[in-house]
């Protein structure tokens, strides 16, 4: 699916071989990434994308091809660069500008391996105009934060470059402008700075080592058979890395950095006709040049079956799945956008039929997706995946492969495919709403993906024209064969991969196939719908009464109470059209419980939403869903219950029903529960063979003197202990009384049609009188100084985390110090770490103060690294705090801070998610919502001296040490 969000429900559908290939990408940013932009991303909303013809179902004709988006003024220069300018009010003030190049890891020679990436790194460490480390000092100083606002990726077929920068200041744009011409062709390569740069690209291959890493390389050669894809995956070999001539990677950046395969994408706050006459006069003076052909590589087609089972003892996961290798299929026509929308209906439902079996009550396996999209840029794929568990490869794989070959054989319910469309319609429709709030970043991504892949942007409200204009077109007989299609294919790769264990083995590749021709002999039976055409509420409740209403005019905000103590907070804005945001909190938790009934009160949530909600199970309400924009999740924390959700205006109503019937009518049903625990169980199993887990499940044991409610192992592996009677009342206990709950709303709605549903939904709700507080579970973090070394694993590989914790009185003014001090030590650190050490690919570095259930706070430091450069790293770390104790900050970087800061709160004002958290917190803890308002004054008064004077008092506690190495 490319052009719409997925329902909650299909989430899980990340096959398991595209995440194989997410980790293939490679993405330079001064802050580590939890995940890589690769060429499976989806495309944002108004795109479809997918690629060359193979006409399965329509033939193409010469007519009917989607143009771009009216909106987008696009050009190809006289040296062959494309560029892509549109103008976008969102965010106010902002550009986004991207580099994209079409080369990328499968350009480099024998001896350039890994160097596509290595030359992105070096863009980010001097240019002609932007010396060594002037760049980022540039960019920071303007309030750009690496990771958020600049970024890279390097992925097999393309680079990409990402730049966020003011419109309001034309000296800080230009600027920032030329950054983007200096790395397309002025990137220095000073010697010196290549020498450092091998360091830091050796630690972020360092981070990807480990088992899941080692289960992939056993994987590639099967998964891209005889093809080049299986020896180019962009982070490259060590050894090479180690010993490249710096003549290659210039030689790199001169054959592929060329005009002809570059775009400039420009998409923001700025005067359109303005943006492009300066992308002509900046760009259009680079010089063409000549230069090797680029080469589309194949992925063979292969007649037998490739099977990969792949072991390794450090694996988190077993995981079994079963691709079909297509040739790519453009999207060009209108015919095109029709065979991809049938597409995406098939994959819809086929992840409900999934998702359904997954929650049966002996699931057979944790969970399982399947997705027909891009594989790489000549493969299309489609590809089934679930996690099983130790027991269960042979069986997991065979129910997955049979569910799929159902509907292969039979095909979708008129009430699936029904479902399925008003699903899809239901997404576009709300694209359609936001197309003048969505973000520029988003729209910018939709040029990239054109430029580079010929994805389609005929805009949001073209897309949901041809969608209405095609979904009555497609019948049951076109997803039918769709789905038929899919499975046809002869290259097929079966993969089974994790831990095998002692008594547990896995299928041999005789055994594997032997499961899939029985299977295939089956007489299989047609699948059955089971929908619910009940109501979500059958009788609505009696709407109660306010009790108290006031308005602060300064904040935008209307504040009520209704007669059962519910206080509802309200921000009615149009930041987004299509957007209605919640959160709503009560004193209390699961620390209200005592230890020995801890592990199932933690479960709760899980064990009773298992269920389902008043008269629907999972699956049902799933279904019921399906064509509505609605998600909501309640919690009980340690502190506090609540709930946490978002909605489309026209959904409100279905939302807060939701909200009651979670509180009031929960669907307590312990054989789902049950079935919920297996796949937990099964999912978890295996969790401590992998090192960095194990670290860090361990580091709260350790650092909280084994405290009972500290044991996150016992959390994810403790499952067969919870006992479901003691979640029930747990959970009734918690959530029943809504008479201390405080709501917050913020997003497109009027305060009184808002008031009236309220008064429904919530003031309905059952409220005691008083209000409940949480208790202190004397959880103490040790006191003192602690140091602790674990061995596990046997990578070169070793994980750091610094703790600094103690007492601190607890204040707005002591809240922002502390987040200050960690903002400057993050550049030090960075600076200190990677800049001149080498030694690691990125620095973490978090700080909180709390007030409850005592006043205190903690800084955590964390990094992977050699473990021969431990010491020296630690020791390096605690040079920059003494450095900034003694000395404080510098002034370049307080004022790198402090623009940063003022950015955040500037963007944040003009969005719905920063008022919901900002409101929020200050409802919780009884603070002056007004001074939301004053951040920026707060900013500009901040000193170096407070921040000198803060960090002598954040370093001077209790600290504690944690190092993981490989085993001896």
């Amino acid at each position: 699916m490319n052009f719409l969000t997925m329902r909650p429900a299909w989430r899980h559908v990340t096959v398991a071989l595209m995440a194989l290939l997410m980790l293939g990408a490679c993405k330079t940013t001064r802050e580590p990434s939890s995940s890589s932009p690769a060429t499976t991303s989806s495309a944002p909303a108004g795109s479809m994308d997918r690629q060359p013809s193979q006409q399965p179902m329509t033939a193409t004709s010469a007519s009917g091809i989607i143009p771009l988006d009216p909106a987008v003024r696009t050009g190809v220069l006289p040296n062959g660069m494309r560029y892509y300018v549109q103008q976008n009010a969102k965010p106010e003030g902002l550009a986004e500008l991207r580099l994209a190049v079409n080369a990328g890891s499968m350009q480099e020679a024998d001896d350039q391996v890994g160097l596509a990436h290595f030359v992105e790194h070096m863009c980010f460490n001097g240019t002609t105009n932007f010396p060594k480390s002037d760049l980022v000092d540039y960019l920071e100083g303007i309030g750009v934060r690496f990771g958020a606002h600049l970024n890279a990726y390097t992925s097999f077929d393309e680079t990409v470059y990402m730049l966020r920068l003011p419109t309001t200041d034309a000296e800080k744009f230009n600027k920032g402008f030329q950054i983007l011409e200096d790395w397309a062709t002025a990137v220095s390569f000073d010697p010196e700075e290549i020498e450092k740069e091998r360091g830091v690209v050796i630690s972020e291959w360092r981070t990807r080592l480990g088992g899941d890493n080692r289960l992939q390389m056993q994987i590639l050669p099967k998964q891209f058979y005889q093809s080049r894809y299986a020896i180019r995956l962009p982070i490259g070999t060590v050894a090479n890395l180690e010993t490249f001539p710096h003549d290659r990677l210039i030689q790199f950046y001169k054959d592929w950095y060329r005009p002809d395969l570059m775009s400039i994408i420009a998409v923001g706050d700025f005067d359109p006709a303005e943006m492009e006459a300066k992308i002509k006069a900046s760009f259009g003076q680079i010089p063409a040049r000549k230069g090797p052909e680029k080469t589309i590589y194949e992925v063979p087609a292969h007649e037998e079956t490739q099977v990969a089972i792949a072991k390794d003892a450090e694996a988190t996961f077993n995981r079994v799945s079963v691709m079909y290798k297509h040739p790519r299929q453009e999207v060009v026509t209108e015919q095109d956008f029709l065979r991809d929308l049938t597409y995406d209906l098939v994959n819809l439902m086929v992840n409900e039929r999934l998702d359904a079996l997954t929650q049966s009550e002996n699931p057979p396996f944790s969970s399982a997706g399947a997705y027909y999209g891009r594989m790489v840029r000549s493969k299309d794929m489609f590809g089934m995946d679930a996690y099983v568990t130790d027991s269960t490869a042979a069986s997991g794989m065979g129910a997955l492969y049979r569910e799929c070959l159902r509907a292969a054989r039979f095909g979708f319910t008129e009430s699936e495919l029904a479902r399925a469309k008003a699903a899809v319609l239901a997404q576009l429709e709300q694209q359609f709403r936001e197309k003048d709030k969505t973000e520029s970043r988003r729209i910018a991504t939709q040029y990239v993906g054109h430029f580079l892949n010929g994805t389609v942007v005929p805009g949001p409200e073209a897309t949901l024209r041809l969608a209405e204009a095609m979904l009555p077109q497609i019948d049951s007989r076109k997803t039918n064969e769709a789905m038929r299609f899919f499975m046809s294919s002869s290259s097929r790769v079966v993969v089974i991969s994790g831990n095998e264990k002692p008594g547990y083995p896995f299928p041999s590749e005789a055994e594997i196939l032997s499961v899939l021709n029985k299977i295939s002999a089956e007489e299989l039976e047609p699948y059955e719908d089971n929908v619910s055409d009940a109501p979500l509420m059958p009788v609505l409740p009696t709407p109660g009464a306010v009790s108290s209403r006031s308005v602060k005019e300064d904040l935008g905000i209307t504040e009520l109470t209704f007669a059962n103590g519910v206080r509802v907070v309200l921000k009615p804005t149009t930041f987004s059209n299509d957007e209605i945001l919640m959160e709503a909190f009560s004193p209390g938790g699961h620390s209200l419980v005592s230890d020995q009934e801890y592990l199932s009160a933690a479960m709760a949530i899980e064990a009773i939403t298992a269920g389902g909600v008043a008269g629907f199970d999972n699956i049902q309400l799933s279904k019921f869903l399906s064509d509505k924009v609605v998600e909501i999740s309640p919690y009980i924390n340690e502190l506090s219950e609540g709930m946490e959700g978002s909605c489309a205006p026209k959904d409100l109503e279905t939302f807060l029903q939701l909200v009651h019937l979670y509180m009031v009518s929960p669907r307590p049903d312990e054989g789902a529960f049950r079935s919920m625990q297996a796949r937990m169980q099964g999912l978890y199993a295996n969790l401590m063979n992998n090192p960095e887990i194990y670290f860090q499940f361990s580091i709260p044991n350790s650092l909280y003197n084994g405290h009972p409610r500290r044991d996150v192992v016992k959390l994810y592996q403790g499952m067969s202990e919870v006992d479901f009677a003691t979640a029930e009342r747990v959970y009734r206990e918690r959530m029943g009384n809504a008479g201390d709950f405080t709501f917050v709303f913020v997003g497109n709605f009027e305060v009184a049609a808002m008031e009236t549903m309220l008064a429904k939904y919530l003031g309905s709700l059952p409220g005691k009188p008083g209000k409940e507080s949480f208790r202190d579970v004397g959880a103490n973090a040790a006191e003192g100084e602690l140091k602790e070394t674990f061995r596990k694993g046997t990578e070169p590989k070793s994980l750091v985390n610094l703790v600094y914790h103690g007492d601190l009185a607890w204040s707005g003014e002591n809240r922002y110090l502390l987040q200050s001090t960690v903002a400057v030590l993050n550049i030090m650190l960075r600076e200190s770490l990677r800049e001149k050490m080498g030694g690691v690919y990125g620095v973490g570095i978090r700080g909180s103060a709390q007030r409850d259930p005592k006043e205190n706070y903690s800084i955590t430091i964390n990094f992977t690294c050699d473990p021969a450069m431990v010491d020296s790293l630690i020791a390096a770390s605690h040079e920059e705090i003494a450095s900034l104790i003694a000395n404080g900050p510098s002034e370049q970087n307080l004022a790198k801070v402090k623009e940063t800061q003022k950015k955040g709160v500037e963007e944040g004002l003009l969005e719905n998610a920063f008022w919901l958290e900002q409101l929020t917190y200050a409802y919780e803890y009884g603070l002056d919502a007004s001074k939301i308002l004053t951040q920026a004054q707060r900013i500009d008064a901040l000193q170096a001296e407070q921040v000198k004077a803060m960090a002598a008092k954040l370093f001077a506690e209790h600290y504690a040490e944690f190092v993981l190495k490989p085993e001896e």
